[in-house]
């Protein structure tokens, strides 16, 4: 009777131990928080490595890691993890521009039996003490600015749009900041014309619609002259969209109106390859009561287009424009727009689409071969 009893008892002691180890791959991590609490900017990335064991019977193995953000850049153990055998996912935190509280998550699948674990990192930046550097960026010899670029954003063409543009002198003497080649459009002026050294400045800007012989997006580049002499890249970057301004019309005018209607806005040329020229004739009609217009037709990179037929096209009448897409040396699917600009209030900027696939010629015999 002892020796069964105590026969009895090893058999339970066995099959505890066999339900404790879990059947399959099983992840089990030390903890899946960690709290970095406060560290500083100017200290650069911080790493932790959130260390796991295979409490499972089979291998492990991670098939992706996944941060919520892009401040945070996991790696971890990626070949596959034994029974009993420990691995690690390291999260490295940039703290770069971030200060104050963060809170962010790491995605891990595996082929664990629990395939999804959401791990966490949290802490607080404090902030680094700025510079003139991080104010001023931008730097055109010894002259510093905030941007290089005047966003002007929308500009209709009865309007005259004004915005302004920090400056510094990060030199030991006066900087004379003059500009070249303006268009008639636009007006720069530096307050103070002459900078004394270490002191701020302002590049005052003054955008003219009417002026502007062209619609849509127009950019232009402008020379920085600093006393009288300008480097390879001392330049500015203009850009506004320019847009006719039908804020104004009565419901009266908007009825009587251009309307451009399109047969269709989106071409699809199907697979070819990367020699061939794709072509295609954009056909559209004047539903309106008064004349349409066509202001512009702009193209994004591999598109080409020929002028319509007419560029004032009467109540009812129709006209077309081609568009040529050449791939070079362009693989896989595209997708390209063509910008048409009109006097159609309600329809001002249509977005014509032409798309497709670029094949390699081996994949256009094997295309060949499986369509017979």
């Amino acid at each position: 009777m002892k020796r069964l009893f105590i026969s009895v008892v090893l058999v339970l002691i066995s099959i505890s131990f066999i339900n404790a180890q879990q059947q399959g791959a099983f992840i089990s991590f030390e903890k899946e928080t960690h709290d970095y609490g406060k560290i500083k900017e100017s200290d650069g990335k911080v790493e932790y490595k959130f260390v796991f064991t295979n409490t499972g019977n089979t291998p492990l193995i991670i098939n992706k890691v996944k941060a919520s953000c892009g401040c945070t850049s996991p790696t971890w153990t990626e070949k596959p993890i034994m029974p009993g055998q420990k691995g690690f996912v390291s999260a490295v935190f940039d703290p770069k521009n971030r200060p104050g509280n963060f809170n962010k998550t790491i995605f891990v699948e595996s082929n664990s039996k629990n395939s999804r674990i959401v791990l966490r990192i949290k802490g607080e930046v404090i902030a680094r003490t700025k510079t003139v550097n991080d104010y001023y960026p931008k730097e055109l010899g010894q002259l510093r600015l905030e941007t290089n670029h005047f966003a002007f954003v929308r500009v209709y063409n009865n309007q005259v749009k004004t915005d302004t543009l920090k400056i510094y002198n990060s030199s030991d003497s006066d900087l004379k900041i003059t500009f070249e080649n303006i268009p008639a459009y636009l007006k720069l002026v530096a307050k103070p014309a002459v900078l004394k050294p270490g002191k701020k400045g302002y590049i005052i800007g003054t955008y003219d619609g009417a002026k502007v012989n062209d619609w849509g997006f127009v950019s232009s580049r402008i020379k920085v002259l600093i006393n009288g002499v300008s480097g390879n890249r001392d330049y500015i970057t203009i850009s506004a969209k320019v847009e006719e301004n039908f804020s104004k019309l009565s419901e009266k005018e908007i009825a009587n109106a251009p309307q451009i209607v399109f047969d269709n806005i989106s071409y699809y040329f199907g697979k070819t390859k990367s020699t061939d020229k794709i072509e295609h004739d954009f056909k559209f009609k004047n539903e309106g009561k008064s004349d349409l217009i066509i202001r512009k037709i702009r193209s994004t990179c591999g598109c080409t287009t020929v002028a319509p037929e007419k560029t004032v096209i009467k109540p009812g009448e129709s006209s077309s424009f081609k568009a040529i897409f050449t791939p070079g040396s362009r693989k896989g699917k595209q997708r390209k727009s063509i910008y048409v600009i009109s006097n159609d209030p309600k329809k001002f900027n249509v977005r014509l689409l032409i798309k497709g696939e670029i094949i390699t010629d081996q994949k256009q015999n094997d295309t060949k071969k499986y369509s017979k």
